[in-house]
């Protein structure tokens, strides 16, 4: 009798498992090929880590922009937008003869963005709908690629900056700034972002303290090509 009532139980089991799609169900096909993270995914809490306003007094968008090389004319993306704070002194700085792409994985965010740049008139500004395993950039596009804390939220990390990558111009920049503290936290710690980054084929080249963005900014470049996905060996980063 015992014998039978287990082997309904594994049977239910086995079940729920087919229905559910098991431990990785949650992730998409995209996704699959890639290793998961080694570590916590901040939830998304809020399209706005601060004010626009108290951002502004302390000169926090041109300070990053400035120490991340923008210049008139380039193209830059803005991963992560939110509510469009770096989209828009992104667009200023690049001017007319520049262009950014405001990204975020939110349709609502996207929507409520776009009517902030018709609003506002930044007709240098496109937006797209990226997914979390994928910014779906363009190849060969930008000077920089800038995220500005919304690294931590990244729930694969290792797909969503495989399929980033190739988005870089040959000389351009991936440009993180986080706060240095665990990722369940709302942080990146540097060594995880570099190390992460790594087996992507970028290598920091400056990590630069900056409290009045919450944190630090970190330039990276690309100096090796895309590993195949199956040879990824997820960083192991705690604490």
């Amino acid at each position: 009798m015992i014998r039978a009532v287990m082997a309904g139980v594994f049977v239910l089991l086995a079940a729920c498992d087919q229905i559910g799609g098991g431990k990785d169900s949650h992730r998409s096909a995209a996704a699959a090929p890639f290793p998961q993270a080694d570590r916590p995914v901040a939830p998304i809490v809020s399209t706005r880590w601060s004010s626009e306003e108290a951002r502004d007094r302390v000169n926090e968008a041109e300070d990053i922009m400035d120490r991340a090389g923008i210049r008139s004319g380039m193209t830059v993306a803005d991963i992560g937008a939110g509510e469009g704070y770096y989209t828009v002194r992104l667009a200023r700085r690049v001017g007319a003869k520049g262009r950014v792409l405001a990204e975020d994985i939110m349709p609502e965010v996207i929507e409520a963005l776009s009517r902030r740049i018709t609003r506002e008139k930044w007709d240098n500004v496109s937006l797209k709908l990226g997914a979390p395993e994928d910014p779906k950039l363009p190849e060969n596009s930008f000077d920089r690629i800038m995220m500005v804390h919304m690294y931590h939220e990244i729930a694969e990390p290792y797909a969503f900056l495989w399929h980033l990558s190739p988005a870089l111009k040959k000389d351009g920049e991936l440009i993180v700034v986080d706060a240095d503290r665990p990722t369940d936290q709302h942080g990146a710690p540097p060594r995880l972002l570099a190390c992460e980054l790594a087996a992507m084929g970028f290598r920091m080249e400056q990590l630069i303290p900056k409290p009045t963005a919450g944190g630090y900014l970190a330039r990276f470049r690309r100096i090796a090509a895309r590993p195949d996905p199956a040879s990824i060996v997820p960083c192991a980063f705690h604490g």
